[in-house]
């Protein structure tokens, strides 16, 4: 740098330039080297995951054939399990898809449909014995039946605490009925245990069930044979037991129906128990027989509750007249009882009719329990048929109440009952005592071409609209004292036995075309108000 006449401080410069580019240019390289490297580094880490994943994802699907497959092979085995003519191979069978189950929630559907199939196959229980006449000359009605079914109640019940262990299989020439009524009830424990929820109706979804509950299950029992059936405290999605056949008692306690539950012609041989039961969907009794006890008490229908046609009739135990109780029960839907038959009492004391409550053509035996009952939608009875006591005390009609056409044959109360819309009594027959003391008619209280055989009790009765007794036939005391009536008041043709009692009656309305029975007449009290009087053939 000299030589080209460079002096020594620019030489020097030149030279330290020349150095920093050439040491700058090696720096980049071996950046640029170094994340080669750490490309090449990354590239392989992320192809060595991706293969693992593959890898596991394989090993996975694999597992899952594997399990697939030995699901399969237990279901297959199971069903012909079930299939075979010793009761304890099939006892074997039922076990193993229980396991399926258990173990496979995909499972759990079919299993519950293969178990509810069973239950639907054809099946006659333990015929009754023949009785001996030495040890017993007169036998109860209904004691053989009552007798066979009771052992094998033993048994099933014996099974009951713990976890669910095989039942050994009878021996001998009763194998065929005996064994499979053990089944049978194994399959019908089985499946109570796996649908019974044990939480409060209020903790639901949390706390999280128990691992043996599952969840959503539906159940087709349509014809089944059901012996001691038993699913208290039962959750299910729906429930099918149209033309089912229950031997013994039939426990639905506390069970939640979280869908439609049908029941129609179903045959109920001992009590069945339906208290505290929740329907969150219609439910349907049409026809259904119940030959013992129906306890409904409590039981909550949100839909729609139809048992038309349903029988309530005396017991085959003894021919005792079976009860049916609703007492309160809530109808939040349609109620429908319409040409039911009710042998021994009706109890729906204290229930709540939400909706429209139907008891027409319903024919009610014994005595019939409506106290304190609330109809918030339209109530109708027409042509119901009251052979024993009806009891209506307090309870309250929002809507409409239509009686046309009934007969009470035992006797009647309305005592203190609240009529909001109108009451109808047309053409009804009261053979007994009729007693609506302080019963308050806000609407119109018809009882047109009515038949009152014996004494009718109006005593302290409110009439806000119009009351009409237009036709009636009173064959005892007509008794309205201290009633209050509030617009017009008709007699019109009604025929009294004896006088009819009117005293300290108050008539709000005067002006209104008031028709009074033979020797009454209106005096007045005040300018808005009269009473009515009654003057003898002498004028007093």
């Amino acid at each position: 740098m000299l030589a080209a006449g460079w002096s020594v401080t620019e030489a020097a410069t030149r030279q330290g330039a020349i150095q920093t580019a050439l040491a700058a240019g090696a720096g980049v390289g071996a950046a640029v080297t170094l994340m080669l490297a750490f490309r090449r580094q990354r590239h392989q880490e992320h192809a060595a995951h991706v293969t693992a994943f593959l890898a596991e994802q394989v090993a996975e699907h694999n597992r899952h054939d594997a399990t697939e497959r030995r699901a399969t092979d237990l279901y297959v085995k199971a069903a012909e399990q079930l299939g075979h003519d010793k009761a304890a191979v099939r006892l074997a069978g039922i076990y193993a898809l229980e396991r399926l189950g258990q173990d496979n929630p995909g499972y759990r559907q079919t299993v519950v449909n293969v178990l509810c199939a069973y239950l639907r196959m054809p099946f006659t229980p333990p015929p009754d014995p023949v009785p001996d006449p030495v040890r017993d000359p007169v036998p109860d009605p209904g004691h053989e039946r009552a007798a066979a079914l009771q052992a094998a109640r033993r048994r099933y019940r014996g099974a009951r605490p713990g976890p669910i262990t095989a039942v050994p299989a009878p021996s001998g020439k009763a194998d065929d009925q005996e064994g499979e009524l053990q089944v049978r009830l194994t399959a019908q424990r089985i499946l109570a245990a796996h649908v019974r929820d044990d939480r409060p109706a209020d903790q639901h979804p949390m706390p999280a069930a128990a691992p043996v509950f599952w969840e959503g299950m539906r159940l087709d029992l349509t014809g089944a044979t059901l012996v001691d059936f038993d699913l208290t405290d039962g959750r299910v999605a729906a429930a099918g037991f149209e033309r089912a056949r229950f031997y013994g008692p039939a426990r639905f306690h506390r069970t939640t129906f979280c869908g439609e539950a049908v029941f129609n012609g179903a045959t109920f041989s001992g009590d069945a128990s339906f208290n505290y039961a929740a329907f969150r969907g219609h439910a349907w009794f049409n026809g259904a027989t119940f030959s013992d006890r129906a306890w409904f008490l409590r039981a909550a229908f949100s839909g729609n509750a139809s048992f038309r046609r349903a029988a309530f009739r005396e017991s085959s135990m003894g021919g005792i007249p079976g009860a049916a109780m609703f007492d309160e029960a809530t109808f939040s839907g349609f109620a429908e009882f319409g040409q039911s038959t009710f042998a021994g009492a009706a109890n729906f004391n204290q229930a709540t009719f939400s909706g429209a409550a139907w008891f027409n053509e319903t024919a009610f035996s014994q005595g019939a329990g409506f106290a304190r009952t609330t109809f918030s939608g339209g109530a109708q009875f027409r042509t119901a048929d009251f052979s024993g006591l009806a009891l209506f005390g307090n309870a309250a009609f929002t809507e409409s109440a239509d009686f046309t056409g009934a007969v009470f044959a035992g006797g009647i109360w309305f005592d203190e009952a609240a009529f909001t819309g109108d009451a109808w009594f047309n053409e009804v027959s009261f053979l007994k005592a009729a007693g609506f003391d302080r019963a308050a008619f806000s609407g119109r209280a018809n009882f047109e071409k009515a038949t009152f055989a014996t004494d009718a009790w109006f005593r302290g009765g409110t009439f806000t609209g119009e009351a009409a007794f237009e036709g009636v036939t009173f064959g005892g005391l007509a008794a309205f004292a201290k009633s209050a009536f509030s617009s017009r008041l008709s007699f019109d043709r009604a025929a009294f036995s004896s006088v009819a009692g009117f005293h300290a009656c108050v008539l709000t309305d005067r002006a209104a075309r008031h028709v009074l029975p033979p020797g009454w007449r209106l005096e007045t009290t005040s300018e808005a108000s009269a009473r009515l009087v009654y003057h003898d053939k002498s004028g007093n």
